[in-house]
């Protein structure tokens, strides 16, 4: 299993910025995909997930409505759409698999892709 997350970069306050997360030898039909973020200095926590079969998505209750998770089955890429970005949005973002349903708790993904940075500033 390959997880490369990609997209990071500079963007303003109140801008919007999409991370990929693509996948390799592994169907996201059979496999959840988590985002999470880890801040200079701060836990990993999580953003969001999508879940295999259904494509159902969970957000973290701060973040609902600013971020938007989606996917490409057939290219295996799971996007993570930031709007109105803030700047307590900096971090490096990380996207994370697991074979069973969705879950909040990083120690529960068995896979990890490098991460993408995002710098959210003016």
């Amino acid at each position: 299993v390959q997880l490369q997350a990609s997209g990071g970069g500079l963007v303003q306050p109140g801008g919007s910025l999409r991370l990929s997360c693509t996948a390799s030898r592994i169907s996201l039909e059979h496999y959840a995909i988590g985002w999470f973020r880890q801040a200079p200095g701060q836990e990993r926590e999580g953003v969001g997930c999508i879940s295999s079969v259904d494509g159902d998505t969970y957000y973290a209750a701060s973040e609902k409505g600013h971020f938007t998770i989606s996917r490409d089955i057939a290219r295996s890429i799971v996007y993570l759409q930031m709007n109105n970005a803030r700047p307590e949005d900096t971090a490096i973002y990380y996207c994370g698999t697991r074979d069973v349903p969705c879950s909040s708790f990083s120690s529960d993904y068995d896979h990890w892709g490098q991460g993408t940075l995002v710098t959210v500033s003016s």
